[in-house]
């Protein structure tokens, strides 16, 4: 068990009121958990104050307080510490306390508004085929070799975070590949973590209830390559207009990989149809199971992270033309009658579902209708809707507008807001369904030989989040179901 002294190193502390020679327990930010013997770190969140708990957590036996603002009465049972910022605090001395593993194995790290998922997964199962025992945390799962932790958050709070690291460590894990999401580096989920890589993907409209602006929201994406080490490394995409400027200030290498323009790790689409990409990779000819333009990003920035992490281009390119994407990314189903294609994807932003749909239309022959089955999350930036209605409706041949996760709002506000965004020429292949279910049966009956459905928005998400309830629900699932009830 460590002293509080040791789990404060490094901490920049303001002052210290009473012994910090005690021994912690164990670190919570959540005063409910507390238990005799730990320590209570007070954070500012988003929707709560951690410093309006701090009685509570003395109640329940917290030993040890870490806060911004000392509380006006003082226990002399209870050691006080005042720091700068709670939230940095906590991620330092989360590794602390865990004897500091991302400096253990090599943790690399993916952030950008799309494709965060896939090119972590990819990553991991690449490093895994290549030999390495290695850990993921993404949006769809954590994983620890083959054992599967189930994940609640793109990046989980510091404890939790390092924590998972350090279980990696025990495992023997050399290697870690985590998404890296921009609320966890503004709210310092991340501090004190050792990178060494960082991967930038893209940056479009999102978040904009959380960062208000879309300046904001890059330059919080831009600060993680801002804190990389000069011993890390650093991977933009060249052909996002942000992407140099992700660089621009980093103490790591520098690469950029790109499909249009000159690059460190330069690649070409040559075919791209439903068994997968053909692509050059440098002057390599390379078949790839991924589909679409989007994809062929992804795997360009896995291509380029896994040379600069020291392996040979030829083995990874070998490696990463067997390896398939992540779950609920670009994830199709044929139906077995009349060979409707069914796709279930993630994209829940304009620019996703906009990639998405042209690279549908990138797949057909001419004759097939594309049907878009999609919604938008409550509870999240409302801005986002119209323009999610304006894509489906422009890029497709019907669309029907339903429910995602509403949380606490009402569905049909929602679908409302988006409709609001479909031009009046557009108006007559729009219709709209709140229940999920029946509006991708709905999907279902419409689709005739060969047309292609897709239902986006959830992707991987089993659960609807309904009035705070998570009710069971399976896209993929449902869509199957539907094909045999409708024959189709």
């Amino acid at each position: 068990m460590k002293t509080l002294r040791e789990i404060l190193y490094n901490v920049n502390i303001l002052a210290v009121q009473g012994n910090n020679d005690i021994a912690v327990r164990a670190l919570s930010i959540d005063s409910r958990q507390i238990k005799t013997g730990d320590a209570f770190i007070a954070i500012r969140g988003f929707a709560a104050d951690g410093h309006q708990f701090i009685s509570k957590a003395i109640a329940l036996g917290a030993s040890a307080v870490i806060c911004e603002t000392l509380p006006d009465t003082i226990s002399p049972d209870v050691c006080y510490v005042q720091v700068s910022n709670s939230a940095q605090a906590g991620g330092v001395m989360a590794g602390n306390f865990f004897d500091n593993p991302s400096q253990k194995l090599t943790l690399i790290g993916v952030t950008g508004t799309n494709g965060k998922t896939t090119i972590a997964t990819l990553l991991f199962r690449l490093f895994t085929q290549m030999g390495h025992h290695c850990g993921l945390l993404s949006t769809v799962q954590n994983q620890i070799g083959d054992r599967i932790v189930p994940a609640t958050h793109t990046t989980p709070d510091p404890i939790s975070l390092n924590a998972l690291l350090a279980d990696m460590v025990a495992e023997g894990c050399d290697y870690a590949f985590m998404e890296v999401s921009s609320h966890a580096i503004h709210q310092q989920r991340i501090a004190g973590l050792k990178f060494a890589g960082g991967i930038f993907s893209n940056i479009t409209h999102d978040h904009l209830d959380y960062h208000k602006t879309f300046d904001e929201y890059i330059r919080v994406k831009k600060s993680f390559f801002d804190q990389l080490p000069n011993n890390a490394f650093a991977i933009t995409n060249l052909d996002d207009k942000r992407g140099p400027v992700m660089l621009q200030n980093t103490k790591a290498r520098k690469a950029t990989y790109s499909l249009r323009s000159m690059a460190d790790f330069k690649g070409k689409i040559i075919e791209n149809n439903i068994t997968g990409l053909v692509m050059l990779v440098g002057e390599r000819e390379v078949h790839f199971r991924l589909i679409g333009e989007f994809n062929a990003y992804n795997l360009m920035a896995v291509y380029g992270a896994a040379v600069l992490a020291g392996k040979d281009k030829d083995e990874v390119l070998a490696a990463l033309s067997d390896l398939k994407g992540a779950e609920g990314r670009f994830d199709y189903i044929i139906s077995k009658e009349q060979r409707v294609i069914g796709i279930v994807d993630y994209a829940h932003t304009p620019d996703a579902l906009l990639n998405v749909l042209a690279t549908i239309k990138n797949l057909r022959q001419g004759h097939e209708q594309i049907i878009t089955v999609v919604g938008c999350g409550g509870d999240r930036d409302t801005t986002k809707r119209p323009v999610m209605g304006e894509v489906a409706a422009e890029h497709s041949d019907k669309v029907i507008f339903t429910s995602d996760n509403p949380r606490s709002e009402d569905p049909g506000e929602i679908i409302r807001q988006m409709e609001a965004g479909v031009g009046v020429h557009q108006r007559k292949k729009v219709i709209s369904i709140s229940d999920r279910k029946e509006a991708i049966k709905t999907a279902c009956s419409f689709a005739k030989q060969e047309d292609i459905i897709l239902i986006a928005g959830k992707g991987h998400e089993k659960y609807q989040e309904i009035n705070g309830v998570k009710h069971p629900f399976d896209d993929k699932q449902v869509l199957l179901e539907m094909f045999a009830l409708l024959e189709k």
